[in-house]
């Protein structure tokens, strides 16, 4: 994702003269190309983000279009007063990106690890948050929130995420993407997710397929984990979510009347994330469903590792969702 943001950034600046890429003594091995094209449109403000914000408050004021740049808790939460008072309460055109979503940065412990970033920046007000799911996503967001007027976070994964669109979505702020229909439950991904969701649907097809004439239970060497057969194939409804604000109230509700049945999944805490948003919807709307919030508990984790290790310990490995959607289904 990191890489296709460097990529399309120094291709807008081609065209758009007043682009700032401003970073935080970070970016090696990502921003070398910007750099030798564009020396005079790239400022390392070193690890002092508090002043980079200001400084990129400064040059938006001056009719620049700044791009601050650092590792997820650096972006949002060291400089938290500046992007609230000098960017946001101003309507500022300034764009914040965050680098390592979630468990991106795994090894390097809780300071670098990228969980309540969203939960933080939903409460300010003219702040648009983007959470895009691959590359392509990541493309279509960069160009549409250097082409939006104001205050836009943008969170990236950095672990070399694979490509998942076939061809182009037809991308827009504020709206969700819908990847597959289907009747039996919604799964609402986004950002690090997105990949998990769709292997995930993929999964309780196959769980489905299996449970057709057989007991209740079933585990082999295949499927590791037992689990309540579900009675049918189980249709899985599959968005994925970029925006989380504005969040699109409209393919949320259009998801619960269709399914009955509706799942978000996030590589964030539990609490304040794309769960929280869409249990707002969903608790304002009225409507009879079936809701779980699948993401990081409220808790430090005890352990440190890799990404995918840090995952399968807070219950995000494939297995344990889909575990997670059947019981919710079956019960």
């Amino acid at each position: 994702m990191r890489t296709t943001f460097a990529k399309t950034l120094l291709k807008l600046a081609k065209v758009n003269p007043r682009i700032m890429l401003l970073t935080g003594d970070l970016g090696y091995s990502v921003f070398e190309g910007f750099q030798t094209v564009f020396p005079k449109q790239y400022l390392n403000m070193g690890v002092a983000e508090q002043n980079m914000t200001g400084v990129a408050a400064g040059l938006a004021m001056e009719g620049f279009a700044p791009v601050i740049y650092s590792i997820v808790p650096f972006a949002t939460m060291r400089n938290f007063e500046q992007i609230r008072n000098d960017i946001c309460y101003q309507n500022l055109n300034v764009k914040i990106v965050g680098v390592g979503a979630g468990f991106s940065y795994g090894p390097y412990g809780h300071t670098h690890h990228g969980l309540e970033d969203v939960g933080i920046l939903r409460t300010l007000p003219n702040l648009v948050i983007i959470a895009p799911g691959d590359p392509v996503e990541v493309e279509l967001a960069v160009r549409a929130m250097m082409n939006y007027k104001g205050p836009v976070y943008l969170r990236l994964g950095k672990s070399g995420e694979p490509v998942l669109h076939k061809k182009k979505p037809h991308f827009k702020i504020g709206k969700g993407l819908l990847l597959q229909d289907g009747k039996d439950v919604t799964i609402i991904a986004t950002s690090t997710m997105l990949e998990r969701a769709i292997a995930v649907a993929r999964e309780l097809k196959r769980q489905g397929e299996r449970g057709k004439g057989k007991g209740d239970m079933q585990s082999n060497k295949n499927n590791p984990i037992p689990f309540t057969l579900y009675p049918k194939q189980i249709s899985v409804r599959l968005i994925s979510m970029p925006t989380i604000k504005p969040l699109d109230e409209k393919i949320i509700i259009d998801s619960i009347r269709k399914t009955g049945a509706l799942v978000t999944l996030e590589e964030h805490s539990m609490i304040g994330g794309l769960g929280s948003a869409v249990a707002e919807v969903v608790a304002e709307s009225g409507l009879p469903v079936k809701f779980k919030r699948i993401a990081v508990p409220d808790r430090f984790t005890n352990v440190i590792g890799f990404q995918e290790y840090m995952r399968k310990a807070n219950r995000l490995d494939r297995e344990s969702i889909t575990e997670t959607v059947l019981n919710m289904l079956t019960c």
